[in-house]
């Protein structure tokens, strides 16, 4: 598991930091908003630790920034216990709120709660491995491999790639494709389908990123290899 803390205070971040490490959970640390985009571009990253009183962005801004991309869970930390900001940081995306100090087992209970509402509730029992070439997608364990390297991919990305592997050839417009990944009531235009596209081309590399085919004029479909 790998936990992105966001806050401008070192001592704090180092103290998660600690903690996390003793629950065998790897740790990035951000100083601010501008160096956790960056680590959210390099590094495939589950969850977000987000300090809210932060002088350049406060967390409210970053996690507003972040979720027109990603929807990462997100962990607020603030050490006011205002009701306000609780119900503030929720509807901006946020997934919990913890008021500091916390315990390392409350900590990694609360991350491990929030993980486990964003597992796919699907029935173990009907596990599928979609293999499409040298592309294989596990729905299960949501991981995908080229060629038997995995390809660390966000949640968006992961369920616009699974949603072409299950049905090869179908062209999809881009509304098509914010109403199945994105749902009904997401307002950010069909310019976040393209953006998503792009990225996840980049991820599968100059040799199969040609499977997902532009469809001029309508949307995208993906190519099964022959």
């Amino acid at each position: 598991m790998n936990v992105l803390i966001v806050d401008d205070e070192k001592e704090m971040r180092h103290l998660i930091s600690i903690m996390l490490h003793q629950e065998h959970i790897q740790t990035y640390q951000a100083s601010g908003g501008q160096e956790a985009y960056d680590i959210l571009d390099r590094q495939p990253i589950d969850l977000i630790l987000l300090d809210v009183m932060m002088p350049d962005e406060d967390g409210f801004e970053v996690c507003q920034k972040i979720r027109k991309n990603s929807d990462i869970p997100i962990i607020f930390l603030t050490a006011k216990d205002a009701n306000a900001d609780k119900v503030r940081g929720l509807r901006l995306g946020g997934d919990d709120y913890m008021v500091k100090p916390f315990t390392a087992s409350e900590l990694v209970a609360r991350i491990q709660a929030v993980l486990r509402r964003y597992q796919p509730q699907q029935d173990v029992t009907h596990t599928q491995i979609i293999q499409r070439g040298n592309i294989c997608l596990d729905e299960i364990a949501r991981r995908v491999t080229v060629e038997g390297r995995e390809i660390p991919l966000t949640l968006k990305e992961f369920d616009l790639l699974h949603l072409f592997m299950k049905q090869p050839n179908i062209v999809y417009t881009r509304e098509q494709l914010l109403e199945k990944i994105w749902s009904l009531d997401y307002d950010g235009g069909t310019r976040t389908v393209d953006t998503h596209i792009k990225t996840l081309r980049l991820k599968l590399g100059k040799e199969y990123s040609r499977l997902i085919q532009t469809v001029w004029g309508i949307g995208y479909r993906f190519e099964e290899q022959r």
